[in-house]
């Protein structure tokens, strides 16, 4: 590992630790090094509060000037809540800068780098980019196309059930396994269903961890059949939005307004559409999204083309049962050569159970937009 390597992969740890805290914003960290000592660190901690390069600056100190900045991201050239970060380090006196990858916004990429080039300092890009990239893997895609980052879980047997023929699912993974669920909903802005699921199981959909962060909970429900006392409409532990088509009941609409809930009418006729659903969430900055629901709402996000990744918890058990419900429904493919294939996958132990990550690779010709 060179010198520049280590000190980027020291800010790229120092950004991770504040995943979950910085949506709708990225995960950016800094280092500013100066005769081979670290004089500067910093991290952005939370969206509206200082960035990462003006929390490692402010260490510093006077110890800045003549020395290198590593950054995560390039620095910002615009004026938001915060002052534009280049000019900060322009001012700062350090005389390089080197950064992991540029801004993924086309409107404002290689902007940050100008302002550094033509104020006489030195600008690396490309330290771990790839690294970084895949860090700020909800940002890259919100900030480009307004549409959250649709992350579909769930927990199987060896032989793809979600439950049994009776529609029994308690427990198919391991404590740990279902403690890791948890910690994934930390990190998500919103937590997403059917009235399916709300129906046979009566969620809670909270992050139970210490100091965990609760998501939005997103039921799709087309009628408004979801029960008053459901729990994700009394708990009062995380606020609920249901998405409903025109079919929906007008006076249950009143009723779960009346305790709290926020109603969005959808534009489907009797079905709620997702990607309308993700549009209106990307409108009130939700950058991502979890999805637990069932086999159907999982085929029908699939089947558009709106999932980014797949998070599979499975158990070494067998279930059978040609009834038996599976996580991925609809009306599936003809042929096995249109299979999604999931790439840059991970395999991990959890318990007893391992964690399965990929990536849908749609075909080039029905790419996703963003």
């Amino acid at each position: 590992m060179t010198n520049h390597e280590f000190y980027m992969d020291l800010a790229i740890k120092n950004a991770q630790a504040m995943k979950g805290q910085t949506d709708p914003n990225p995960l950016v960290g800094s280092v500013i090094v100066n005769d081979n000592r670290v004089v500067g660190i910093g991290a952005h901690l939370k969206a509206g509060e200082p960035h990462a390069e003006i929390h490692a600056i402010r260490m510093a100190g006077e110890k800045a000037r003549g020395g290198t900045i590593y950054v995560t991201l390039e620095p910002c050239s615009h004026h938001g809540r915060t002052g534009p970060c280049a000019v900060a380090i322009v001012e700062a006196g350090i005389k390089r800068v080197v950064i992991a990858t540029l801004d993924p916004n086309p409107l404002v990429s290689g902007r940050g780098v100008k302002i550094l080039e033509e104020a006489g300092i030195e600008v690396i890009v490309g330290i771990f980019e790839k690294e970084s990239r895949k860090m700020n893997e909800v940002f890259n895609k919100f900030i480009v196309s307004q549409l959250p980052f649709v992350t579909v879980k769930a927990g199987i047997t060896l032989d793809g059930k979600i439950a049994t023929a009776s529609s029994d699912s308690k427990w198919i993974t391991s404590e740990e396994a279902r403690y890791d669920v948890h910690k994934e909903r930390n990190v998500n802005q919103a937590i997403l269903v059917g009235a399916g699921t709300v129906l046979k199981d009566n969620p809670k959909l909270t992050a139970r961890i210490p100091n965990g962060r609760n998501p939005i909970r997103v039921i799709l429900d087309s009628t408004l059949k979801i029960p008053m006392e459901s729990k994700v409409v009394t708990d009062k532990l995380a606020d609920t939005w249901i998405f409903t088509s025109q079919a929906y009941q007008k006076d249950k609409k009143e009723k779960l307004e009346e305790s709290g809930i926020k109603v969005f009418i959808t534009k489907g006729g009797v079905k709620v559409d997702s990607r309308e659903v993700l549009e209106i969430l990307g409108k009130h900055s939700v950058s991502s999204v979890l999805v637990e629901g069932g086999g159907t709402v999982n085929a029908s996000l699939i089947e558009q083309r709106l999932v980014d990744k797949v998070i599979i918890y499975i158990a070494p058990k067998l279930a059978g049962g040609a009834a038996a419900p599976t996580f991925l429904e609809g009306a599936g493919i003809d042929k096995m050569a249109d299979a999604v294939e999931l790439t840059d996958v991970t395999v991990e132990s959890i318990g007893k159970d391992f964690k399965f990550i990929g990536y849908p690779n749609y075909k080039s010709d029905q790419s996703q937009e963003g």
